[in-house]
């Protein structure tokens, strides 16, 4: 490092080879020369200031533009300023370009400075907003739901303003390896995929084109959208959507696109609440048709449950079957006669189509009823039920 005596000689002009320069300009640079070192001392100083400044536009929630415009303007008075001295002949030209180039690099690395603690803060609110959405989140889907109070509390602090209705949306779990694309959802969405059971919450899902946005951001993801209801019953729709999405896996609920839609499966979830349930008022409802063979309790199903859907015509039975009229007719007859005067009555009609289509639900490959009154599925099951039986007569 030179001594001072020296960057004053050398400032001055006195040097081997140098011009000499006026005293007041002499004096002007040296003063700039040690500015200029102090300001390379203090370097560290003033990029955490104007970090901390960035920082601050960001948590008042205003733009970085106006102050990186600001430190513009102030490089350009400089160098106006700059140039009007070396017009005036107060200042040597040919400092003027390292001079400029100084000062022009250190308000970037000003600016630089701004951008960095912006970026910064910005980062931290958003990742301080999504854990409290998540949070959120939790709060409505658990049963029971949190009070109003706590959630309006969080949701404002949230910025997530309360929706008359929601609808829950589960989705299947994917490996903590999964690198695939994620769900592009709405910003006003509520979604958590780190939970055990990832979900997400739909505001008003009945608004216009929601349902197709809904199912375009979940391309790709196996979900079940839950039916809309008020917020304060959040956590019903999400058990109903998680019971859809089992139902799917298993095959009982048709998905569109991987995605199902609770709406339009309310029947299947009602038959399927508890299933053992439905099982034994299939069983019970359908044991008459343990006194036939397997094969033929299949075709008497489809035909009881096409009259029962049809409201008792045969004519309208024949035509979905694809079977002549008489055909139909002759199968009701064995109907009649399995099932006697339960076909003229109304809560047993209501009952036996709940068993039929819990019946066809169950798999395409025949359920029937076992010796010991089990509905059950597969070849074994049907030729368990095709054994005779005491006291029972085969047609």
């Amino acid at each position: 490092m030179r001594r001072p005596g020296r960057d004053r000689d050398a400032a001055s002009g006195q040097g081997p080879g140098a011009r000499r320069l006026p005293g007041d300009i002499s004096l002007c640079l040296v003063t700039l020369s040690s500015s200029v070192r102090r300001l390379r001392r203090k370097r560290g100083q003033h990029h955490q200031v104007f970090r901390n400044i960035g920082r601050n536009e960001a948590a008042e929630g205003r733009s970085l533009e106006p102050l990186q415009a600001a430190l513009r303007l102030g490089a350009r008075v400089a160098w106006r300023r700059l140039g009007q001295k070396v017009t005036l002949g107060t200042m040597d030209s040919s400092v003027l370009a390292p001079l400029g180039e100084a000062i022009f690099l250190f308000l970037d690395e000003l600016a630089s400075a701004c951008a960095e603690g912006f970026a910064e803060a910005t980062a931290e609110a958003a990742g301080e907003m999504e854990r409290r959405r998540r949070r959120l989140l939790d709060l409505m889907v658990v049963d029971p739901p949190a009070s109003h109070d706590a959630i309006a509390d969080l949701a404002q602090a949230a910025r997530w303003a309360l929706p008359r209705q929601v609808a829950a949306v589960a989705l299947e779990h994917r490996s903590p390896d999964y690198l695939g694309p994620l769900p592009a959802l709405p910003p006003d969405v509520l979604i958590d995929l780190a939970r055990r059971d990832p979900c997400a919450l739909v505001p008003d899902p009945d608004g216009p084109g929601r349902a197709q946005m809904i199912e375009r951001g979940l391309r790709g993801w196996a979900g079940a959208v839950g039916p809309a209801v008020p917020l304060a019953r959040a956590s019903s729709s999400l058990r109903w959507a998680r019971q859809a999405l089992a139902l799917a896996k298993r095959g009982l609920a048709p998905a569109s696109g991987g995605v199902i839609r609770c709406a339009g499966q309310l029947s299947t979830l009602v038959i399927f609440a508890d299933e053992e349930l439905v099982r034994t008022l299939a069983a019970t409802r359908l044991d008459p048709l343990r006194r036939v063979r397997p094969a033929q309790q299949e075709t008497l199903s489809e035909t009881l449950l096409c009259w029962l859907q049809s409201g008792g015509n045969a004519r309208e039975v024949a035509r979905r079957l694809h079977v002549h009229p008489q055909t139909a007719r002759y199968r009701m007859r064995q109907l009649t006669l399995l099932f006697g005067e339960e076909l003229h009555e109304p809560d047993a009609r209501f009952e036996l189509e709940i068993a039929l289509r819990a019946q066809r639900l169950l798999g395409p490959a025949g359920h029937v009823i076992s010796e010991h009154g089990v509905l059950t599925a597969g070849a074994g099951a049907a030729n368990l039920a095709g054994r005779s039986q005491p006291g029972r007569s085969h047609s």
